[in-house]
């Protein structure tokens, strides 16, 4: 009896270093975010340069990329375009964890005057 899925399947028009880049594709998007993502974290890449540049290849993945002939170029389209949404995130991060911070460090600091007022000695 014959399975699909124990046979070996080819997508038609790619090749075989298209296949390997693509097997690895989330791997290699997000070790370029979280290196990109340190660089704007700490300031050796201009926040607003780094989310302009990401929108920039975002919009030539949506555009060109997709509908790139060589299965390589396609690949390496998407996993640039993946990092750089991404890293995008990394400053939406910031925001939500320094935010995150300031209320566990305000919740601490009632807490402490709560129990420094309650004190009666």
């Amino acid at each position: 009896m014959f399975e699909l899925g124990h046979a070996s399947v080819v997508d038609h028009g790619s090749s075989s270093a298209g296949r390997w880049l693509r097997a690895r594709r989330l791997r290699g998007a997000l070790g370029i975010a979280v290196i990109e993502g340190l660089l704007v974290a700490v300031h050796v890449i201009p926040w607003w340069f780094a989310i302009v540049v990401a929108a920039a290849i975002m919009a030539f993945y949506l555009f060109v990329g997709r509908r790139l002939g060589s299965d390589v170029a396609r690949q390496t389209s998407w996993i640039a375009a993946a990092s750089q949404a991404m890293m995008a995130l990394v400053p939406i991060l910031f925001i939500v964890i320094g935010t995150l911070t300031l209320i566990i460090v305000g919740v601490l600091a009632v807490v402490a005057l709560v129990v420094l007022f309650a004190d009666r000695r």
